[in-house]
C-alpha cells in the first residue's frame, strides 16, 4: 500500500535554487549567481577517474600565484610584449575604465518625475471637522491617513484657538498649518513677482497679533475715579485661578508653536523681532515680564542686527529706570533679567551701546549694570573680563563722539613758551630759585628744545612786554645752575648765545639795548659768554660796520653790543682789542674815557663825603638827584658798570675802612644817595657789594636800619641773583656783632627771619635767633600772672600837644610803657587817645605850621611807643581802624585829616606803620564807602574821608617824591624808606586784597551821586596804579588773583550789569599797554591781535578774554544791554575766528573760552559755524586734495575752540537752552555733505586708477574725511537742530558715509583709524535720525536709515575686508543681518559651465517653508531594496541634479525589528548580504567585529528553518557550508560565498573526499588582528581553527 502510494505520487525532481537575497552576477547575461554552483549532469565532479578516486577532485588554479609574481611582468623588456607600466598600456587601461563607467551611466535609468501633491482642502461640516481635529490631536492616528485632505474653514486667530482647544501636539499642528499655508499660497506661485517668504511675513503678523491680543489682557490699573472702587473698575486676568489657567495654557501653547515657526522660517524672523523690540518699548510693567522672557529666548536673533539691538537696549534701559523709579524692590527677578539681557547684548553686539545721547544720559547706570558681576563662579571670569573690555571700548567711543576727555594738546613751541614764561614770572622774593628746573637735565633732551628754552629765557630777560629789574639776574642764575648740574658747556652755550644775539629781533630793537647789555654783562661776568671769543668771531667772519670810524651808512648791530656790554674784570689786551675794533688804532681818547671822566666829576659833586668833603648836598627829590648827574644816568652800560665796579665801590670800601670815626648821618645820606644812583642805573651787583660792605663796617643803628631796608626792598633781586644765602649769612654775622655789644633791633630780627625763611641758617643758628627774639620780647613785654590794666582815657597824651620839650615824647612813651608794660592792650588805648588828641589839635591852634609841629610831636611819641613793643603796634592799629576807629576817622574834619595824615606818613616812613595797614584800614574802606554811596548825603559825608584816602594812596604808592610835612626839610632817606614800605603791598598775601579793590575805583567813577572831583580823582588813581611797573609785575606774577579780583564782585552781585564794560576796560588797562576805548574788543583789533596772542601776552590775554566773555554773558541776559553786548561779542568772535591762528593759538583761545555762559557760548558756536561755512564755501573749482586739506586744517582750529566752549554745556543732559541759529545749522550740514561727496569722489578716482594712487594723497583725503566726520559728530551733539531740511541732508549723508566706510575697510584706503571713526559717525547719524521717529506702529521701522546694498547695486562687500570688519558691517545691513534659514544655509543655485565643466554658483536658494511639506506616504513593501528611486517628496530631486548610481542602500539587519521585537537578529544573513552587495550603509568596525565573531545559535537556526522562517545555509539547495574545526575561544568567518567551489555535496555533512586548498601548516594557527590606525582602515583577519569533528583537512585559498 505504501509502495503504491509512492508509485502513484512520485517525488518531484529536486531543483536547486539560490537564496532570495542573492543577486545575479549580471543583470542581462545569464551567468548565474556568485558563489552558487548547483550540481548538473556531466559535471567534472561526477567523473570517477583514477586520479579523482585516489586524490579527490581538485580544481586547478587559474593563475599559478604560488610559483610566479609580478616582478616578471614589471621588469619585462621583450619588444613583442610591452611593459606593464608603458604609457600606452596605462592609457588603454584608463580608456577601458572610462568605457566601463560610461556604459554603466548609460544603463542607469533617470530619476522619475516628482509625484508629490499637496493635500487638498475640503469643506467639512462641524461634526466631521471636529472629528478630523480630534484625529489630528490623537497621536495614534498616523498623519499619512489624515494627509489626503485637510478641512477648510477657520483662519488666523480662530485657527490657532482651534488647535489650542484640541491640544494638538506641536509637530502635528505645525504640519497642519504648513499644509494650510501651502494651500493658501498655491494660487500665487505662478504669478510674476511671487515672493515665497511673503506668507511668512503675513503669518508673523498673525502670530504676533495673537500674542499681542493675549498680552493686552494683562493691564495695570488706572487711577480710580471718584466713588468707584478699584476692584470694581479693574479686573486682573491673572488674579482669577480659572482665567489664569486658561490664559497661561493659551499663551504657553502659542509660545510652543512659535519655536518651530521661528526655527523653520514659517514666521518671518525680521518681522517677529521688530515686533518684539516694539513691544519692549510700548509694554507696561505688568507685560514686560512676559516680553522680557520672550526676548531672552530670541535675543540671539536680535544680536545679528544693530537696527534691532539698539532700540532694544534703549527699551530695556527705560524699563529699568521705570522699575527703579516706581517699583523698586518689587520686581527683583525682572530687574535681574533685564540686566542680564543688557549684558548679553554688550557681549554679543557692543555697537548697540554706541549712542552718545543715550550714553550721556545713562552712562553711570549702564556702567553699573554691565560691570555687575555675573556670578562668583570662577568659570565666568573670562566672560566678565570680556564684558569689562567691551564696556571700556563703549565708553571710549561714546566719550570721543561727545568730545569728552580730549587728549591734552602736546604743548610745543607756543605752549611751552607760555608755561616757561609763567614759571619765570612766578619768581618772587620768597622763591627758591635753585629749585626751579627751567631747563631739562635729561640726557635725551634735543638741541632744538634747549635752543627754544634759551631763546625764551633771554627774550623774557630783555623784552619790554615783561616787568621787573630782576629778570637778567634770574636768567643768568638759571643758566649758571644748568652749567653746575653737569651739562657740557665747552662752546655750545657760547654759540647759542651768539646766535641769539646775532638773530633775535628783540635784541635788535634800540629800546632794549640797555637790557641786552645788562644781561650779557652778567653772562660775561659768570663766564657763560666769552667776550674775547665774541670779538674774534665777528672779526673772523668779516663783520662790517663794527667801527664808528667807518661810513655812517654801514653799521652793524654788534657795534652797539660791543660798545654797551660791560666788562667787570677785563685784561689790558682785551681792552685794547675792544678799543681797536670800535674806534680804530689812531684814537687816543675814546668816548668811553670822556664819558667816564664826566661821570666821576658828577659823582664827586653828589658824594663829597667820600672825597674829603664835609657838607652833603640836600636833594629834595629823586628828580633833583637825577638832574645833578645826567651823564651817569644816560651813559652806556659799559661806563656805568666800570665806574661803579672799578672806581666807586672800591672808593667806598676805602672810606669805610678808615680808622678815624666818621659822621653817621653823613654816611647814611651818602649811602642812601648811592643806593638811588645804583637803583636807577640797575647796577644791583655793585649795590649788593656796597651794602654788604656797609653792613660789616657800620656802627650806627640808623645805618643798619637803612641797609636792612635795602635788603628788604630789593629782595627779589637778591633771590634772582641766588645771593639770599650770602645776605642771610651777613645779617647773622652782624646780629652776632651787635649782640655782643648788647644792642638788638627788631628790624634786624624781622629781616633775618624773612631772608632765611627756614632755608639758609643752620638749625642751631635758627634756634639761637628764636631765643634772642624771645628774650627781646620778654624784656619789652614781661609775662606775669597779674597784668596791669591800662585806663581807657590817658589825659597826659592830650597834654603832649602843648609841651615844647623835645624829650617830652620819649619821656611820655617811657612812662606809659613802664606803667602798663604788662597790659595786653595798652598800645591800642594809647593810639585811641592819640587820635582823639589829634582831633583837638586844629581846635587848639589854627596855624598850620604849629599843627604840623604838634603832629610831628605826636608822631615821635607814637614811634617811641612802637619801639617799646616787641612786635610793634602795627597790628593793633589795624584792628582799631577796622573796628571802633572806623567811625572816628570818618568823622574827622579836613584840618584834622591834615594833622592825622602827617602822623600816619611819619610813622610809615619810620617803619612803625606798614603801608598795607594804612591801605586795609583807611584807603580800601574809604573806597568802599564811596562806591556804596546811594544818596547825596552819604556822598557828602564820605567825601572828606575819600579825598584823604586818595591822597594817602597817592603818596604811599604812586609818587616818586614826597614830603611828610612842609615843616620838615626834604630828605632823600625818607623817599628811600617810603619806596621800601610800598614793596609789601605788591607781595602776597596783601596783593590779592589790593587788586581786588581796583574794581571799587571803577564803581566810584560811575557812581553818579558822588561829586565829579571825587570820581575824577578815583579815575586818576586807577590810571596811575594800572600803569605802574611794580603793579603790573605783580599782576603778571599772579594772574589768577587779578581774575578773581574782578570776577568775585560780579559773582556776589555787588556790581550792576551796566558796569561790565567799564570793568573789562579797567582789566584791559592793567594787563595791556593799550589805552581804554569804548569797545571792549579794541585790544583785539586787526593790528594788535597777533601781539596779544603772542606768548608774552597770551596769559594776560586769556584773563581779559575770559573776564570779557563772562561780563558780556551777563550783559546778554538783560534786555537793556543785550543788543550792545551781542554786537560786541560778534565782533570779538569774528576777529578771533578770522585771524589766521596757528594750532597752538587756537588751543589757548579754546582754553580761554572754556566755561562761558550759555548765551556767550551760543554766539561763539554760531559765529564759529559761520566761519567754517565760509572756509569751505571759498573752495577752488575743481577742488584738489591739497586745497581740501588746507581748508580742513583751517576749520580744525575753529572746531577746537568750539569744542572747548561747548564742553560744559554739552555735559548737561539736555542742552535745549542753546538757541543755535537753525539756518546756519542747515547750511553747515549741507557743506559737510558736499565735502563728504567731494572726498568720496577723489578717493574713488584714486582707487579705480592705480596709476594715480599716491600714498600721500590718500592720506590727505583720509585726514579730510576724518575731520569731516568729527565735525559732523560735534554738530550732532546739539539738540533742537533737527529741522526738515537738516533731516533731509542727514538722510542723504548716511549712504555717503557707508560708501566711505567700504573704501576705508580694505584696499589702498584701508585705515585702522578712519574705519572705526566713520562707523561710529554713521551709527551716531542713524540714531539721531531715528530719534525723531518714535516707535509707533505701524510706522516703526528700525531699518529705515540703515544702508542697504539692494538700494545701491554698485556697492558690494569686498572679499578683502577683514573678518572682524565684515562681521561688523553685516550687523548694519538688513540684507546681511538675518542669515538664511538653516534649511537653505550655504545652499545656492548652480550650473555647470559647458566649456570648463566647473560649477557656476548663482543666487542663494530661497526658503520655501510653506511649499516644502513633509511627505507622509506609507512605506511600501521592499522599499530600500533594488527598486528605482522614488521622487515623491515636496522637494523634487531634480532641484539637486540627482541621478541613480546603481548602488543600493542596504538596511541594517543587526537591529531589532520594531514590528517584531522578539525576532532574533539574523547576523549570518547580514554578513552574507554585506559580502555580495555594495552597501552605502555605514557600519563601524566594532559592530562588524561583533557580527563576524559571533556564532549563530544552532537551535534557533534549526527552529527557524523548520518553522518556515528565513532559511539558513542548511535549508537551501547549497547545503551547509563546511566548518573548519570547532570554535572554542573565537568565532568562525560566516560567508555566504565560500571559496570552495564544490558541486558534489548533497548532504548535511561534507564528503571526506572534499578538500580545500590552503597553505601548509596554517591549520594550527589562531586568529590575529593587525594594528588599527582608524576605524575605516580596520580589517579583521582570522586564520582557520583546528576542527575536532571533521576528519578531512581543508585548505583555504
Amino acid at each position: 500500500m505504501r509502495q503504491t502510494r509512492r508509485e502513484k505520487d512520485p517525488l518531484p525532481v529536486y531543483e536547486s535554487h539560490p537564496p532570495q537575497w542573492l543577486p545575479k552576477s549580471h543583470k542581462s547575461a545569464d551567468i548565474g549567481y556568485p558563489g552558487f554552483y548547483p550540481p548538473r549532469p556531466g559535471q567534472d565532479e561526477d567523473i570517477l577517474s583514477e586520479t579523482h578516486v585516489k586524490n579527490g577532485f581538485l580544481l586547478s588554479y587559474p593563475v599559478q600565484a604560488e610559483h610566479s609574481s609580478a616582478l616578471e611582468v614589471v621588469s619585462q623588456q621583450d619588444a613583442q610584449r610591452p611593459c606593464l607600466f608603458d604609457d600606452t598600456i596605462l592609457q588603454d587601461l584608463e580608456n577601458l575604465m572610462k568605457e566601463i563607467f560610461t556604459r554603466r551611466v548609460e544603463s542607469i535609468p533617470p530619476v522619475a518625475t516628482s509625484t508629490f501633491k499637496i493635500p487638498s482642502r475640503v469643506t467639512l461640516n462641524d461634526a466631521k471637522r471636529q472629528a478630523w481635529f480630534a484625529d489630528l490631536a490623537n497621536p495614534d492616528v498616523p498623519l499619512h491617513k489624515l494627509g489626503k485632505s485637510v478641512p477648510h474653514g477657520a483662519k488666523g486667530h480662530d485657527l490657532l484657538d482651534l488647535l489650542q482647544s484640541n491640544n494638538v501636539a506641536i509637530p502635528r499642528a505645525v504640519w497642519f498649518l504648513r499644509v494650510f499655508g501651502a494651500n493658501e499660497t498655491a494660487g500665487l506661485r505662478n504669478k510674476p513677482g511671487y515672493n515665497p517668504t511673503q506668507y511668512s511675513v503675513d503669518w508673523a503678523i498673525v502670530v504676533t497679533s495673537y500674542i499681542k491680543k493675549q498680552l493686552v489682557d494683562i493691564a495695570l490699573p488706572r487711577a480710580p475715579r471718584l466713588g468707584v472702587n478699584i476692584k470694581q473698575s479693574f479686573k486682573a486676568v491673572l488674579s482669577d485661578s480659572d482665567q489664569r489657567e486658561r490664559w497661561v495654557s493659551r499663551f504657553s501653547y502659542c509660545l510652543k508653536l512659535l519655536r518651530p515657526f521661528y526655527a523653520e522660517g514659517l514666521v518671518d524672523n525680521r518681522t517677529f523681532l521688530v515686533w518684539l523690540v516694539q513691544q519692549m518699548a510700548t509694554c507696561n510693567l505688568a507685560q514686560v515680564g512676559f516680553v522680557a522672557r520672550l526676548a531672552d529666548e530670541y535675543l540671539d536673533g536680535m544680536l545679528v542686527s544693530r537696527a534691532l539691538s539698539k532700540p532694544f537696549v534703549d527699551s530695556c534701559l527705560a524699563k529699568l529706570i521705570e522699575i527703579n523709579t516706581t517699583a523698586q524692590g518689587h520686581l527683583i527677578n525682572l530687574e535681574v533679567l533685564l540686566k542680564t539681557l543688557l549684558q548679553r547684548v554688550c557681549m554679543g553686539l557692543p555697537d548697540a551701546f554706541i549712542s552718545p545721547s543715550v550714553w550721556k544720559a545713562n552712562s553711570s547706570f549702564l556702567t553699573a549694570i554691565i560691570s555687575e558681576p555675573i556670578t562668583p563662579d570662577h568659570r565666568y571670569r573670562e566672560v566678565q573680563r570680556t564684558l569689562l573690555d567691551n564696556l571700556d571700548d563703549i565708553q571710549r567711543r561714546n566719550d570721543a563722539m561727545l568730545f569728552r576727555n580730549l587728549p591734552p594738546r602736546v604743548l610745543e613751541r607756543l605752549g611751552s613758551m607760555v608755561v616757561d614764561i609763567q614759571t619765570l614770572n612766578s619768581i618772587g622774593s620768597t622763591t627758591d630759585i635753585s629749585g626751579i628746573s627751567f631747563f631739562s637735565y635729561s640726557t635725551s633732551e634735543s638741541t632744538s628744545t634747549f635752543t627754544d628754552k634759551l631763546d625764551t629765557l633771554l627774550t623774557w630777560a630783555v623784552t619790554p612786554l615783561q616787568y621787573g629789574d630782576h629778570r637778567p639776574y634770574a636768567a643768568v642764575t638759571l643758566l649758571r645752575a644748568y652749567r653746575e648740574r653737569g651739562r657740557d658747556f665747552s662752546s655750545s652755550i657760547h654759540d647759542h648765545l651768539f646766535d641769539w644775539l646775532d638773530s633775535s629781533e628783540v635784541a635788535r630793537e634800540s629800546r632794549n639795548l640797555r637790557a641786552v647789555a645788562a644781561l650779557f654783562g652778567k653772562l660775561v661776568k659768570e663766564n657763560l659768554f666769552e667776550y674775547a671769543t665774541y670779538v674774534q668771531r665777528l672779526v673772523a667772519r668779516g663783520e662790517e660796520g663794527l667801527s664808528s670810524a667807518q661810513e655812517p651808512g654801514v653799521k652793524s648791530r654788534h657795534r652797539d653790543f660791543l660798545r654797551w656790554i660791560p666788562l667787570h674784570d677785563p685784561t689790558a689786551s682785551l681792552m685794547n682789542q675792544r678799543k681797536l675794533i670800535l674806534h680804530g688804532a689812531r684814537v687816543r681818547e675814546t668816548p668811553e674815557d670822556l664819558c667816564e671822566r664826566t661821570i666821576r666829576r658828577e659823582i664827586r659833586g653828589i658824594l663829597p663825603l667820600l672825597f674829603g668833603g664835609e657838607e652833603h648836598p640836600s636833594f629834595v627829590s629823586i628828580s633833583a638827584l637825577q638832574k645833578s648827574c645826567p651823564t651817569l644816568l644816560e651813559a652806556p652800560r659799559f661806563e656805568q658798570v666800570r665806574t661803579f665796579k672799578q672806581w666807586l665801590v672800591p672808593l667806598f670800601r676805602k672810606f669805610l675802612g678808615r680808622p678815624e670815626p666818621f659822621d653817621g648821618l653823613g654816611l647814611l645820606q651818602t649811602y642812601s644817595t648811592t643806593v638811588e644812583l645804583m637803583r636807577y642805573t640797575r647796577c644791583y651787583g655793585s649795590l649788593l657789594e656796597l651794602s654788604l660792605a656797609v653792613l660789616t663796617h657800620t656802627l650806627h643803628a640808623d645805618t643798619l636800619i637803612a641797609v636792612s631796608e635795602v635788603f628788604h626792598r630789593f629782595a627779589i633781586i637778591w633771590t634772582s641773583m641766588n645771593a639770599t644765602r650770602a645776605v642771610t649769612a651777613a645779617l647773622y654775622a652782624t646780629h652776632l656783632i651787635w649782640r655782643t655789644r648788647g644792642i638788638q633791633t627788631r628790624s634786624l630780627f624781622a629781616l633775618l627771619v624773612e631772608m632765611d625763611d627756614g632755608h639758609y641758617l643752620e638749625a642751631p643758628e635758627r634756634t639761637q635767633i628764636a631765643g634772642d627774639i624771645a628774650a627781646f620780647t620778654h624784656a619789652l613785654f614781661p609775662e606775669t600772672d597779674y597784668p596791669t590794666t591800662a585806663p581807657s582815657v590817658l589825659p597826659e597824651i592830650l597834654l603832649l600837644a602843648e609841651d615844647p620839650n623835645p624829650d617830652a615824647p620819649s619821656m611820655l612813651a617811657n612812662g606809659l610803657w613802664y606803667k602798663y608794660r604788662t597790659s595786653f592792650d595798652w598800645a591800642w588805648k594809647v593810639w585811641d587817645n592819640t587820635v582823639a588828641s589829634l582831633r583837638q589839635v586844629p581846635v587848639m591852634t589854627p596855624d598850620v605850621d604849629r599843627q604840623h609841629a604838634c603832629a610831628l610831636r605826636y608822631g615821635q611819641f607814637l614811634l617811641h611807643v612802637d619801639q617799646h613793643l616787641p612786635g610793634g603796634f602795627d597790628d593793633q592799629v589795624l584792628q582799631w581802624l577796622l573796628g571802633t576807629g572806623r567811625g572816628e576817622v570818618i568823622a574827622l574834619s579836613v584840618d584834622a585829616w591834615d594833622v592825622f595824615t602827617v602822623v600816619i606818613l611819619f610813622l610809615c616812613v619810620h617803619g612803625a606803620l606798614s603801608t598795607k595797614t594804612i591801605l586795609r584800614g583807611l584807603v580800601f574802606p574809604a573806597w568802599q564807602l564811596g562806591a556804596d554811596a546811594t544818596s547825596p548825603e552819604l556822598a557828602q559825608s564820605t567825601q572828606i574821608f575819600l579825598g584823604a584816602a586818595n591822597h594817602l594812596f597817592d603818596v604811599l604808592l604812586l609818587q616818586d617824591d614826597f614830603r611828610v610835612s612842609e615843616t620838615l626839610p626834604p630828605d632823600l632817606l625818607d623817599i628811600h624808606r617810603i619806596h621800601t614800605r610800598r614793596q609789601d603791598v605788591f607781595r602776597e598775601p596783601h596783593f590779592t586784597l589790593f587788586v581786588g579793590s581796583v574794581p571799587t575805583l571803577v564803581l566810584i567813577e560811575h557812581n553818579s551821586v558822588l561829586p565829579d572831583e571825587s570820581r575824577t580823582a578815583a579815575k586818576e588813581v586807577r590810571y596811575k596804579i594800572s600803569e605802574s611797573d611794580d603793579f603790573r609785575q605783580s599782576c603778571y606774577r599772579n594772574l589768577e588773583a587779578v581774575r578773581h579780583g574782578f570776577e568775585d564782585p560780579l559773582q556776589l552781585g555787588v556790581i550792576a550789569e551796566t558796569l561790565c564794560e567799564p570793568l573789562v576796560n579797567a582789566l584791559k588797562l592793567i594787563l595791556s599797554d593799550s589805552s581804554e576805548g569804548p569797545d571792549v574788543n579794541s585790544f583785539l583789533s586787526s593790528g594788535s591781535i597777533s601781539s596779544v596772542l603772542s606768548p608774552w601776552r597770551l596769559a594776560a590775554t586769556a584773563i581779559q578774554i575770559q573776564f570779557g566773555l563772562r561780563q558780556l554773558g551777563r550783559a546778554l541776559a538783560h534786555e537793556s544791554t543785550s543788543h550792545a553786548a551781542g554786537a560786541s561779542l560778534d565782533k570779538m568772535t569774528s576777529m578771533l575766528f578770522h585771524h589766521s591762528m596757528a594750532s597752538e593759538e587756537a588751543y589757548f583761545i579754546a582754553e580761554m573760552a572754556r566755561g562761558v555762559d550759555g548765551p556767550v557760548a551760543v554766539k561763539f558756536i554760531n559765529n564759529g559755524f559761520r566761519c567754517i561755512i565760509e572756509i569751505f564755501s571759498n573752495a577752488p573749482v575743481p577742488s584738489t586734495p591739497d586745497a581740501l586739506l588746507e581748508r580742513v586744517e583751517r576749520a580744525g582750529e575753529v572746531v577746537r575752540v568750539l569744542s572747548h566752549v561747548a564742553a560744559p554745556l554739552r555735559e548737561e543732559t539736555s542742552n535745549c537752552s542753546l538757541e543755535l541759529d537753525l539756518p546756519t545749522q542747515e547750511r553747515l550740514i549741507a557743506v559737510i555733505c558736499d565735502n563728504f561727496g567731494v572726498a568720496e569722489t577723489m578717493l574713488s578716482a584714486h582707487v579705480e586708477s592705480p596709476h594715480m594712487t599716491q600714498k600721500d594723497t590718500l592720506l590727505q583725503l583720509t585726514q579730510a574725511v576724518v575731520f569731516l566726520a568729527r565735525l559732523l559728530q560735534f554738530e550732532l551733539g546739539f539738540s533742537g537742530i533737527w529741522t526738515e531740511n537738516f533731516r533731509i541732508s542727514c538722510s542723504a549723508l548716511a549712504p555717503v558715509l557707508f560708501r566711505l566706510i567700504l573704501l576705508h575697510a580694505s584696499g589702498p584706503c584701508f585705515d585702522l583709524i578712519a574705519y572705526p571713526l566713520l562707523i561710529d559717525t554713521l551709527l551716531y547719524t542713524i540714531d539721531e535720525l531715528s530719534t525723531s521717529h518714535k516707535p509707533i506702529a505701524p510706522t516703526f521701522d528700525p531699518f529705515r536709515y540703515y544702508p542697504s546694498l539692494s538700494a545701491h547695486p554698485s556697492l558690494t562687500l569686498s572679499s578683502t575686508i577683514p573678518p572682524s570688519c565684515l562681521a561688523q558691517l553685516h550687523t548694519l545691513l538688513p540684507s546681511h543681518s538675518f542669515p538664511p534659514n538653516l534649511t537653505v544655509a550655504n545652499l545656492v543655485s548652480a550650473t555647470r559651465d559647458p566649456t570648463s565643466g566647473e560649477y557656476v554658483y548663482g543666487e542663494q536658494v530661497l526658503n520655501r517653508p510653506w511649499e516644502w511639506v513633509e511627505w507622509l506616504g506609507a512605506p511600501e513593501e521592499g522599499e530600500g531594496g533594488g527598486g528605482e528611486a522614488k521622487n515623491s517628496a515636496s522637494i523634487s530631486l531634480d532641484l539637486f541634479g540627482a541621478r541613480l548610481t546603481g548602488d543600493r542602500i542596504l538596511p541594517s539587519l543587526s537591529t531589532t525589528n520594531p514590528s517584531s521585537p522578539d525576532t532574533p537578529h539574523d547576523t549570518r544573513r547580514e554578513g552574507d548580504i554585506r559580502t555580495f552587495e555594495d552597501s552605502l550603509f555605514a557600519e563601524s568596525v566594532y559592530r562588524r567585529d561583533w557580527r563576524e565573531t559571533r556564532l549563530r545559535d544552532e537551535s534557533n537556526s534549526a527552529t527557524s528553518s523548520r518553522g518556515g522562517g528565513m532559511k539558513g545555509e542548511e535549508g537551501d539547495e547549497v547545503g551547509m557550508l563546511p566548518i573548519f574545526g570547532q570554535v572554542t575561544m573565537g568565532s568562525r568567518r560566516a560567508s555566504p560565498a565560500s571559496s570552495v567551489r564544490s558541486t558534489s555535496i548533497s548532504s548535511r555533512k561534507p564528503s571526506p573526499s572534499v578538500k580545500t586548498v590552503s597553505d601548509e601548516g596554517s591549520t594550527g594557527r589562531g586568529g590575529h588582528k593587525r594594528k588599527v590606525s582608524t576605524d575605516d582602515e580596520i580589517e579583521i583577519i582570522e586564520g582557520p581553527v583546528p576542527a575536532k569533528k571533521l576528519k578531512g583537512r581543508g585548505k583555504k585559498r
